[in-house]
C-alpha cells in the first residue's frame, strides 16, 4: 500500500478549515522583546502560504496585528520588517567591543532621553514638575505621537474595517483594571495609539491601558 502523501502547510490547514470550518488564530500578547519575536513567527506562516483568519493582540501584539490586518497579504511580511526596522538599535552602537558594555549602555541612554525614532519621543514639558498643567494625556515623560504617525503611514484601516482578516485588540479600564476586547467585526477601528503600550512612561489613553487603536463604534 502506497504511503500517504505528507501534506504541505498550507494544504494541512486548507484540510482543517474545509473539513471542520476551522480557521487559524494568531495570538500576539504583549512584550517589546516577545513583538519581535511574533515577526519571525508571522514570517514563517507568510512563507508557508498560510495567512491568519483572525488576529488577536494586546500592546505590541497589538500593533504587529493591526500591520498584519491593516495591509494586503502582498504587503504584509514587508510593512512588518519596516516597522521592526524603524525601532531596531542604530547600528553606530557596533562600533564598539560587546565585551565592555559600551554599546548597550550607550543605547539605553540615549532611548532614554531621546526616545525611538517612529515609536516614542520624550515630553519636555513633564519634566518641568508637578506644578506644570498638563492633562491626563499629556502628562508622561513621553509621547506616543511617532507612533501614531508610523502606523498611519504603515496600516490602512479601510481593509481592516473590511473585516478579513478580523482583527481583535484587547486592553485595561484604567478604573476597574478589567480587560475588554474590541473587535472589528462588531465595530469600526481608527488609529490611535495608546501610550502604556510601550511599557514606559507614557500617558495611557484618558480610560484604556495596553490599547493601540481608538475605537468608532458603527
Amino acid at each position: 500500500m502506497p504511503a500517504k502523501q505528507a501534506l504541505t502547510p498550507l494544504q494541512a490547514v486548507n484540510e482543517i478549515r474545509n473539513n471542520n470550518n476551522g480557521q487559524v488564530v494568531l495570538v500576539l500578547q504583549g512584550g517589546g522583546a516577545l513583538g519581535a519575536y511574533q515577526g519571525g513567527v508571522y514570517q514563517a506562516m507568510h512563507e508557508a502560504g498560510v495567512e491568519p483568519d483572525w488576529l488577536i493582540g494586546t500592546s505590541i501584539g497589538a500593533i504587529n496585528a493591526s500591520i498584519i490586518a491593516g495591509n494586503k497579504v502582498g504587503d504584509r511580511l514587508g510593512r512588518l520588517q519596516e516597522f521592526w526596522r524603524l525601532v531596531e538599535r542604530s547600528s553606530l552602537w557596533g562600533a564598539f567591543p560587546a565585551w565592555t558594555g559600551v554599546a548597550d549602555a550607550l543605547s539605553s541612554w540615549t532611548t532614554l532621553t531621546t526616545g525611538i525614532p517612529g515609536f516614542f519621543e520624550t515630553n519636555p514639558r513633564a519634566f518641568l514638575g508637578a506644578q506644570v498643567p498638563l492633562g491626563a494625556d499629556h502628562a508622561g515623560y513621553y509621547s506616543t505621537e511617532p507612533l501614531r504617525k508610523t502606523l498611519e503611514e504603515l496600516v490602512d484601516f479601510s481593509l481592516i474595517s473590511a473585516g478579513h482578516p478580523r482583527l481583535t485588540v484587547g486592553a485595561g479600564n484604567v478604573r476597574t483594571s478589567m480587560m475588554r476586547y474590541f473587535d472589528s467585526k462588531e465595530m469600526e477601528l481608527a488609529q490611535i495609539p495608546c501610550g502604556s503600550c510601550l511599557g514606559s512612561p507614557a500617558p495611557p489613553s484618558s480610560r484604556w491601558v495596553g490599547l493601540i487603536v481608538f475605537l468608532v463604534l458603527n
